[in-house]
């Protein structure tokens, strides 16, 4: 928790908060058992990071977006699967990086 919050912290520095966001939520959502709860959230998360303009909207390809949407015709805990993949694999690649290099990283391992 201390690590996340921190990586949340140093993302939020550089405005790519909604990339943490965006991961928690997805596993949040596959935990969902109820389809009438799964399906209010994946509406939520559809809005709040994947749709054109979405208030916290992360990077992912068109294609990406395109089998998201596909599979929030009949939502199941795989529905964000491939756009948290995506979203995961940037943070590993880009982000995580410099967070390992950055102050928030060197407090949080004192």
């Amino acid at each position: 928790p201390d690590g996340l919050a921190s990586f949340r912290s140093f993302l939020r520095s550089e405005f790519s908060e909604e990339n943490a966001e965006f991961w928690v939520a997805c596993e949040d959502y596959k935990k969902t058992k109820s389809p009438v709860k799964m399906a209010e959230k994946a509406k939520k998360i559809y809005e709040e990071f994947i749709q054109t303009e979405a208030p916290k909207e992360v990077n992912i390809d068109h294609f990406t977006k395109a089998v998201t949407m596909k599979n929030l015709v009949e939502p199941s805990p795989t529905s964000f699967d491939m756009a948290q993949k995506r979203i995961f694999a940037l943070m590993e690649k880009d982000s995580l990086p410099r967070f390992v290099r950055s102050e928030f990283y060197h407090e949080l391992i004192k």
